[in-house]
């Protein structure tokens, strides 16, 4: 399931507002244009993983109709582990 726009928008918020209260992070730009940068950042990660889950979908689907009975979560699974670790993308 996609994550909306303003889930995002709310949890960039929350990490960034965060941080800078607890003084983990010294804003060297306004605090929008960090959110802003937050925001894309989440935005570019979660739209990867859903590519990420597309085609691991496919993958199995595909493999699944040569062997049938194979379980068909897990090896969507393990595929998406593969496909993420070629890109060099934590899970």
């Amino acid at each position: 399931m996609p994550v909306r726009e303003a889930e995002i928008d709310s949890l960039a918020r929350y990490l960034v507002d965060g941080l800078i209260a607890r003084g983990s992070v010294v804003a060297k730009a306004a605090p929008d244009a960090l959110l802003a940068c937050v925001v894309e950042l989440m935005s570019q990660n979660f739209e990867l993983e859903t590519k990420l889950d597309d085609e691991a979908d496919k993958m199995a689907e595909k493999e699944a109709r040569l062997h049938p009975g194979i379980d068909l979560n897990r090896l969507k699974q393990l595929i998406k582990q593969r496909l993420a670790e070629k890109q060099n993308f934590t899970l």
